[in-house]
């Protein structure tokens, strides 16, 4: 399938020049000229990134030309810069020399404006521009000196072939030489939740002399360095906040478990697993993946994930010249889609876990269930490892009284106790190519990852079930699993700090969030393998400290930073960083303390808890920059001494969380113990909706507006294959 698609490209590519001479009927001519238009647009936008550099005269010629010819009056130099301009041979040649209508404008504008205002020209244009005047040379003669000006505006017009050959991402696996000089062995454990897969990954990662588990979040990787340290193989911890040495500090393990960010290719292992390898297709952080796959140093490399994956996996492996061995793994306990839904709140049994994908949600089903007499954990993506941990062990201990789970789809992590898993809700906020966030049903994937997370095999819960709590919503929910997830098709890529570099050296007045930008409009992607990730909050970041002045490399350390740009209190404090950095002052503890406030008070108010969860992210930054920028983040300690009690401040609030919500004001849409007092919309009248209101996907507003119907769909589907 993959070298058929590259087939299509490579043909695509070839007619692309022919194709005003190809094309003869009605619909071609207006493929055609849909092509060469969006081919222009393009060119026309990637125009629009380069920012012109001021032109300033040389005070050196001031006069000399003057002196060697005559004077040139104001009307006369004018006259002749509206006959260059206007020259249709000028144009040409502006062509031929890389400018575009846009360049050339702005070119243009920018010439006539140093010619005008200079007190003198330079000798040379002015000797040309007086030969012009007496008839002795020609309106074009002016070009060359046109070019030069345009050339001091726009640098990369000299270098624009090296940009392109910076920017060239067709071929990934030659930036691994070390992993291509290896004989890797590639095992592929596919499956759904719950069957065995990593588990049989881990145990050959245990075994072997030496080992690096890559995994997708920090509590994961934490996971496996305590069980590999229990199991009496010595395992380090490395993630972007800290580094745990098993034999002591500076004693590197033969071990390693991190995140996969954090995966080294420098590093040579006998076994390397990568976890939740389906995640390379993530629009923001699947170049990790793509990257520890193509340049981890393993002899054996233990892939873990969603059997939609296979194919492209296999196909990466093609292009390293190594073969995929495929184990297939199925469920270890039963799955149930029930035949009712949930309804009310009223109706919840012990091991149930409600799964909503908003905080408010989460908020209106806590108050809720404490309101009918239950008592439930709470976990959601902005709380501290140490609390998720907390309310994961208080719901997993059978002889405690919580029994009922509220939670975000984070909830993998260690719950072995689910019975049953209760969609609140199927829309889901998700990122579309752009990097915006909108609304959408959630994926056959995502549904399946969720429901899977029900029953456990060696459990009191050895078998599980799936509901939703809207019955409305059940239909759905049976048919996303009953399908298979979309097959993967793409590995997402991301520019290094040496190619930007490179970049900056060629266009040294660009800003690094344009710099971005020009990357991006200008490189080179297999799209029958890779896509380009989305470089969003990285471009905020730059944008955001662009007018500190800091070296190009810390200045992209520093945009890596993983922190929610949501959070004014986050930004603010990362802003500070960079300034006290850029002016080479320690952060210290003290200066650190001045700035947060410690000691931490148990939140009153769910503002105040959303602020300590701000304080404990911005704590967390401070240790990710320190394993960067030691000499001037040292507090590493104190700072996680402060953690720990910032947590534990936390984790008290959360076991309190519906008095925060009573402090706060907020009332719970589930006082009633039906859910027909809520009147909300449908499912299918909130995607119509959605659909109308948001630009949305074109089928989606095409559906809601009745002008596409699902059989419709279909048949257009059946069509195109």
């Amino acid at each position: 399938m993959f070298h058929l698609k590259r087939i299509f490209h490579s043909l695509c590519y070839q007619c692309s020049s022919n194709l005003q001479h190809k094309f003869t009927n009605s619909h071609s001519y207006l493929l055609h000229q849909f092509l060469f238009r969006r081919l222009k647009k393009t060119e026309s936008s990637l125009s629009t990134l380069f920012t012109p550099n001021p032109v300033k005269p040389n005070a050196e010629e001031a006069g000399v030309g003057e002196e060697l010819t005559r004077g040139i009056s104001k009307s006369d130099l004018i006259k002749v810069l509206n006959q260059f301009c206007q020259k249709r041979e000028i144009k040409l040649l502006a062509e031929s020399n890389g400018l575009d209508s846009y360049l050339l404008q702005q070119a243009n504008n920018s010439f006539r404006r140093f010619c005008l205002e200079s007190e003198s020209l330079p000798t040379d244009l002015h000797i040309v521009i007086n030969d012009i005047l007496m008839k002795a040379a020609n309106i074009t003669d002016i070009f060359p000196f046109f070019m030069r000006h345009t050339r001091l505006m726009f640098p990369h017009l000299e270098c624009m072939d090296d940009l392109k050959k910076i920017s060239d991402l067709t071929f990934p696996p030659s930036w691994y030489p070390s992993a291509r000089s290896m004989k890797r062995k590639i095992i592929f454990h596919a499956g759904p939740t719950n069957s065995g897969k990593t588990y049989n990954a881990l145990e050959r990662f245990l075994t072997a002399k030496s080992g690096v588990y890559c995994g997708p979040l920090k509590l994961l990787a934490n996971e496996v360095y305590k069980k590999a340290n229990e199991r009496g193989t010595p395992c380090d911890l490395v993630t972007g906040e800290e580094r745990k040495f098993a034999l002591g500090e500076g004693n590197s393990a033969s071990h390693v478990s991190c995140t996969v960010e954090m995966t080294s290719v420098n590093v040579p292992y006998e076994v390397a697993v990568i976890d939740e390898i389906q995640l390379l297709r993530d629009p923001g952080r699947g170049w990790a993946w793509t990257r520890a796959l193509l340049g981890v140093l393993a002899e054996e490399i233990h892939v873990c994930g969603e059997e939609a994956a296979i194919e492209l996996i296999t196909a990466l492996a093609m292009t390293c010249n190594e073969n995929v061995e495929v184990f297939k793994y199925k469920r270890l306990t039963d799955l149930q889609v029930e035949t009712a839904a949930l309804v009310s709140l009223d109706n919840v049994q012990p091991g149930d876990c409600i799964v909503c994908f908003s905080k408010n949600d989460i908020y209106s089903v806590s108050r809720g269930l404490e309101a009918r007499g239950h008592e439930a954990a709470v976990i959601y993506g902005g709380l501290p490892p140490g609390t998720k941990l907390a309310q994961a062990q208080k719901f997993n201990d059978p002889s405690s009284s919580c029994k009922l789970l509220v939670a975000t789809d984070a909830i993998g992590m260690g719950l072995n106790f689910i019975k049953r898993i209760i969609f609140y809700s199927l829309i889901k906020p998700i990122m579309n190519e752009n990097g915006e966030k909108e609304m959408d049903v959630i994926s056959v994937s995502q549904a399946l990852q969720i429901a899977g997370r029900a029953g456990r095999f060696g459990t009191q819960f050895d078998k599980g079930s799936v509901t939703t709590f809207k019955s409305e919503d059940l239909p759905t929910l049976k048919n996303l699993l009953s399908n298979r997830p979309e097959l993967l098709t793409k590995a997402g890529l991301h520019p290094t700090a040496e190619q930007i570099e490179m970049y900056a050296y060629h266009l040294p007045n660009s800003t690094l969030s344009n710099l971005m930008n020009i990357f991006e409009s200008i490189c080179t992607v297999d799209d029958s393998l890779y896509f380009m990730c989305n470089t969003e909050d990285f471009k905020f970041l730059a944008d955001m400290i662009q007018h500190v002045p800091l070296p190009l490399r810390a200045r992209y350390v520093f945009c890596c930073a993983p922190i929610n740009r949501k959070m004014p209190f986050i930004c603010s404090m990362f802003l500070k960083f960079a300034r006290q950095y850029s002016r080479n002052d320690a952060i210290t503890y003290n200066w650190l303390c001045r700035h947060l406030g410690p000691p931490f008070a148990v939140p009153k108010t769910i503002t105040d808890l959303v602020h300590l969860e701000c304080v404990f992210d911005v704590l967390d930054l401070y240790l990710w920059l320190s394993t960067r920028f030691l000499d001037l983040f040292p507090a590493v300690h104190q700072v996680r001494a402060l953690q720990e009690e910032l947590d534990k401040t936390i984790q008290e609030g959360v076991t309190q969380i519906t008095k925060l919500l009573e402090a706060s004001g907020i009332t719970s849409k589930h006082s009633s113990s039906s859910m027909e007092d809520e009147n909300e919309d449908t499912l299918e009248e909130r995607l119509k909706q959605k659909a109308i209101k948001s630009r949305g996907r074109l089928t989606d507003r095409l559906m809601a507006e009745g002008l596409l119907t699902p059989s419709m769909l279909n048949q257009l589907k059946k069509e195109w294959q």
